[in-house]
């Protein structure tokens, strides 16, 4: 019997829409499901947040600390509890409205910040259909993913589970999965010695790829002429993506290896197979792509908070390494390939090690039984005692997150006043 599944998310960076096409694909490839996406924060949310997928990338390209802090101060379940509380009462009515107008046999989720206020939203019918998260963030998930109310949660790794335990999720309510990778990722891949004839590449030379996701962003230039300065026996391709700025840049410039230049692409799965060393952000969805095709990684930087982790996931792993300037991106670059390759094979081994390519195919299994299970019957609540009982217990966080500081302001006064009675006794018995 044909199913209705309505992903939510929003483009806010762009590995929730890619996680959703991914799992959209393998829905209509094994079942008879009928999958549509809705960007919640574009189409129903009001002012500001309409324009988050706009704001996210400045923010995060131009204010990467302030970002971070953020991350922090909301990175326990109390905080994220009450914060998506005060994000809900802003977006109740639109939110209803969301679920009134695309009815459906089951909800996923594959948005953080979406996750708590949608729940909140259904939980005020009478019953609801089967709510499902996929987290999309590899290692230091954001405590907002995590909500008990959901029928099922889906993580991509084992810190990601036990983060889960951490905000009271019961160890059953959720399942290690992996990241979704789309369908045709997988069956595009093709051997290095094909993919690099289909590009037009020299077949026999080592190859260095720089991305910078979709926008081109990071110091990829300065990257690229870091190794050009090597003079390396190598080749580099390097993706400029939607940077037309970037890409005339690197067309004009005079390199000493063949150098391969491209704006946005969309056959990574070639690009990835026919090459021998990713130079990349810390992005979950290249990261999961590359441990796929058994590509090592060096990776350059990563967005503060909840990209932390896949840094010490890929460096742990011993499937690439962390190198923040263009100069120690080359000096790795030339340590990798100065012995025959050896070192590039055993990174490209951990790489496979940790792949999980069939992530999609069980995320599809789980959220397509979920359709098949019953309406859910909401129990009544009180969310005004709710709330008042959430911002209680976000007091009670910033009051432990203070008491360090209070304890070492106690000490320091204690001692000024040891001094200030020393003193004074001193003078008395002058």
């Amino acid at each position: 019997m044909r199913k209705k599944i309505q992903f939510l998310m929003s483009d806010t960076g762009g590995g929730h829409r890619a996680a959703a096409e991914a799992i959209r694909q393998a829905l209509e490839e094994r079942y008879d499901a009928d999958v549509s996406l809705i960007d919640v924060f574009k189409d129903y949310s009001p002012f500001p947040w309409k324009y988050m997928p706009e704001f996210y990338p400045w923010l995060v390209k131009h204010s990467k600390s302030s970002w971070g802090a953020g991350y922090k101060l909301l990175d326990s379940p109390r905080t994220a509890k009450t914060a998506a509380r005060g994000l809900y009462m802003t977006m109740e009515t639109r939110l209803k409205q969301m679920f009134e107008e695309n009815p459906a046999d089951c909800y996923v989720s594959v948005h953080s910040v979406i996750t708590r206020p949608s729940l909140s939203a259904l939980q005020s019918l009478p019953q609801r259909p089967p709510f499902v998260v996929v987290v999309t963030d590899l290692v230091t998930t954001p405590m907002f993913w995590y909500d008990r109310r959901a029928d099922r949660t889906l993580v991509p790794t084992q810190i990601a589970l036990d983060r889960g335990m951490e905000a009271q999720l019961e160890k059953s309510q959720m399942r290690v999965v992996g990241l979704p990778v789309h369908p045709n990722f997988i069956k595009a891949i093709p051997e290095k010695t094909e993919a690099r004839q289909s590009l037009g590449w020299d077949e026999a030379l080592p190859t260095l790829t720089i991305v910078g996701g979709g926008d081109g962003m990071g110091p990829i230039f300065k990257t690229a002429r870091a190794l050009n300065d090597l003079k390396m026996k190598c080749q580099i391709a390097v993706i400029a993506g939607r940077n037309k700025a970037l890409k005339e840049q690197l067309e004009h410039a005079q390199w000493n290896q063949p150098t391969h230049i491209y704006g946005f692409v969309k056959d990574m799965p070639r690009l990835m197979a026919a090459s021998d060393i990713l130079v990349t952000k810390a992005g979950p969805g290249t990261i999961c792509e590359a441990c796929i095709v058994g590509l090592p990684m060096i990776i350059y930087d990563y967005i503060p908070g909840q990209e932390d982790g896949n840094v010490e996931f890929v460096v742990h792993n011993k499937a690439g390494a962390y190198c923040p300037t263009p100069v120690q991106v080359a000096d790795t670059a030339a340590d990798w390939l100065a012995d025959s390759g050896k070192r590039l094979r055993e990174l490209a081994r951990a790489a496979r090690r940790i792949a999980m390519p069939n992530a999609v195919w069980d995320i599809a299994d789980e959220i397509w039984a979920q359709a098949q299970q019953p309406l859910v019957v909401n129990e009544k609540r009180n969310l005004i005692k709710e709330f008042q009982t959430e911002i209680e217990e976000f007091a009670r966080d910033y009051y432990d997150a203070l008491r360090p500081s209070m304890r070492r302001l106690q000490v320091r006064s204690r001692r000024l006043t040891g001094r200030s009675r020393a003193r004074a006794r001193a003078r008395g018995r002058k």
